[in-house]
């Protein structure tokens, strides 16, 4: 007989391969971390003696089950904010806490904390996107879990890094880090194309190339998402990510809720594979996405729990569950997606869509031992029939639930037995994410008066560029301006009158920041459009001066302003105002290579007799704003300004 280290024998294997066959009563031989042989469990008992058998009498064997798209961290934040918009539970919450709570430590045992829970229901491998990855890697490492570990990108400053440029670099060595490990694929994870730039996404596609990994991402999750990058680019997003050659890349795609047609083509011919997250599109009221009709397109479709702050739990059997359901009401059709397929896209499917099925998804030889065991004896799995061939597939889908696990295989390893937790220490870390959700609460009881909470409850909010450099002047006149932009080395972009209606709310706690309520009466072409009314705040700003300009770093965010000045003063209820009128002359501007603003200001409120030139760029990249920076002292001679009494401020704190 032949020596392995692992037997496993079951009432019935359900094995997933190429013609999906159902052995009962089966077996599975292991040694270390791979399948040797599957098959009647007479024939493999025969043929092999185990260092270790495990009878699973009344039990089902299935691969281990695949959680396509996770923010294992997340666990932590559970159950923080629900019942909200997105915008609300985003920016008002989610990602407050973040700033504050989220570091290194956090994020390992928020991995722990969801290790535990995904091992006990069945998963044996996830797609997870958070910060601090390589922490969430370490923290997997010792759960004993397989793991794809995509670090997020973004254009905004994140909890592990100050700008996108750091973001790159530590994406990079977290990538060299883990090349090549048993366990975890490390992978770039830009954010969304909405949520980076054109730039961040080529670097990632080419990173991804060079470490032979895949890119994690969200797509098209929301129809607000869809709708403004139709207006801003004319196409939808799946489209401009084909034409961007981000789909080169072997992409990950969670969501894809709001995809037509045309999308989905492109999703099947590039091999993308999609993250299906039907608890949290529900929960967010994001919509039904349309698997039926990517399944029938030949597109790889996976299912994913998102994380626990949008869902709140990480049980795959009820996302299998609801995978069944909803296309059979959003088609009409019950026959839509049955039991068998959505135990695929749990597993075999889920491999794929993750480009690893070469390793896992499946019960076959020279595969990886990743193994879960369903118990079918409890009240809810009984009875069992044999009637159609699909039984079992019916069971699983549709009648089993996590409580049914008793045991879980990863990679050879024994991590569940008998439901005990053998990887976790499942008391502690239960009693310390106690202890971090008391702070946690602690401090939003503390921040009751937010004025970026308050600004999100309004609606429409949108963060700007982090970096942003800026310089002011003294002018004789408009036309000394106009003069200096005729010079050769200057492209005028576009050019605007305004007038300019400032109100800003003033806070005694100067780290609130502060509110500024505008209207902007804009004349392009001696054409007057209607007043645009806009909400900015702007917390307090790291100042650095360079040469001629002063380099900010801060948290800007905007809103429109749909409603009266009399209404915002009530509502922001402000410990002071200040007004600033002016009129301004606006060029955008191309200067070697670098987008810039010029504006010529003639200041009514408080009234100032000369007129003030003003140069500014923003950016998401410091080094981006560095490079600006340096050309500033060019500009400025080239304008007519007087270098004697530069501002390094804005006009508000003139007043």
């Amino acid at each position: 007989m032949e020596q392995v280290t692992l037997l496993l024998t079951a009432s019935t294997d359900v094995t997933m391969d190429e013609d999906r066959r159902l052995l009962s009563p089966g077996a599975v031989a292991v040694r270390g971390n791979e399948i040797v042989a599957v098959g009647p469990e007479a024939e493999i008992t025969q043929a092999y003696q185990a260092d270790e058998t495990i009878r699973c009498d009344e039990s089902l064997i299935i691969p281990g089950l695949i959680n396509t798209h996770v923010h294992m961290p997340m666990s932590l934040l559970r159950g923080l904010a629900d019942d909200l918009r997105l915008d609300v539970w985003l920016y008002g919450y989610i990602l407050p806490v973040e700033k504050r709570f989220v570091n290194p430590e956090f994020c390992y045992l928020g991995t722990l904390l969801a290790a535990a829970e995904q091992i006990r229901s069945g998963v044996t491998c996830f797609a997870d996107m958070y910060y601090f990855e390589e922490d969430v890697a370490w923290a997997a490492v010792q759960a004993g879990m397989r793991a794809i570990c995509g670090e997020t990108l973004m254009k905004f400053p994140s909890p592990d890094a100050d700008s996108y440029d750091d973001s790159l670099a530590y994406c990079r060595e977290f990538l060299e880090h883990f090349r090549d490990h048993e366990l975890i694929v490390a992978a770039p994870a830009p954010h969304s194309v909405y949520m980076t730039t054109p730039e961040l996404l080529a670097e990632v596609v080419r990173m991804a190339g060079e470490f032979d990994v895949p890119v994690v991402t969200h797509v098209s999750e929301t129809k607000l998402e869809v709708t403004e990058w139709l207006k801003a680019y004319n196409m939808p997003p799946v489209v401009w990510m084909e034409e961007q050659g981000i789909l080169e890349a072997k992409v990950i795609a969670a969501h894809c809720v709001h995809v037509d047609e045309r999308e989905i083509g492109i999703l099947a011919k590039r091999g993308v594979g999609v993250a299906h997250n039907p608890t949290s599109n529900l929960k967010l009221a994001s919509g039904i996405a349309p698997v039926a009709q990517m399944l029938a397109a030949g597109v790889n479709v996976g299912i994913g729990t998102d994380g626990c702050a949008s869902n709140n739990n990480l049980d795959m059997f009820e996302e299998i569950h609801l995978s069944a359901l909803l296309p059979k009401v959003q088609m009409k059709n019950p026959v839509a997606v049955p039991a068998s397929e959505a135990m695929t896209m749990a597993t075999i499917m889920g491999a794929k869509a993750l480009h690893m099925d070469h390793l896992i998804g499946s019960i076959e030889p020279g595969k990886r031992a990743d193994l879960t065991v369903v118990e079918m004896n409890n009240a809810h799995m009984v009875p069992r029939f044999d009637t159609t061939g699909q039984n079992v597939y019916s069971q699983l889908v549709y009648a089993a639930r996590s409580n049914d696990v008793a045991h879980v295989i990863i990679n050879g390893k024994v991590v569940l037995r008998d439901r005990q937790l053998l990887t976790i220490d499942e008391d502690a870390v239960l009693e310390e994410a106690r202890q971090l959700g008391q702070r946690i609460n602690r401090f939003f009881v503390q921040r009751e008066t937010n004025l970026l909470d308050k600004l999100i409850a309004i609606g429409g909010l949108k963060q700007q560029e982090t970096f942003e450099i800026q310089v002011k002047g003294h002018v004789p006149s408009v036309e000394t301006v106009e003069e200096g932009l005729k010079s050769p080395d200057i492209r005028i972009v576009r050019q605007t009158v305004r007038d300019q209606y400032d109100t800003y709310f003033i806070f005694d706690e100067a780290s609130l920041g502060r509110i500024r309520y505008r209207e902007d009466a804009v004349t392009t072409e001696g054409d007057t459009e209607s007043p645009i009314y806009s909400l900015t705040l702007t917390e307090p700003a790291k100042e650095a001066e360079y040469e001629d300009c002063v380099v900010l770093t801060r948290a800007r965010y905007t809103a429109p302003a749909n409603r009266s000045l009399r209404f915002y003063r009530e509502y922001f209820q402000a410990s002071s105002e200040k007004e600033v009128v002016k009129h301004r002359r606006r060029w955008r501007i191309r200067y070697k290579g670098m987008n810039f603003a010029i504006n010529v200001d003639k200041v009514t409120r408080p009234e100032q007799e000369s007129f003030f030139a003003e140069i500014k760029s923003r950016t998401w990249s410091k080094e981006d704003a560095l490079r600006k920076a340096s050309l500033l002292s060019e500009l400025l001679k080239i304008i007519g300004a007087s270098t004697d009494d530069l501002i390094l401020h804005e006009y508000v704190d003139l007043v």
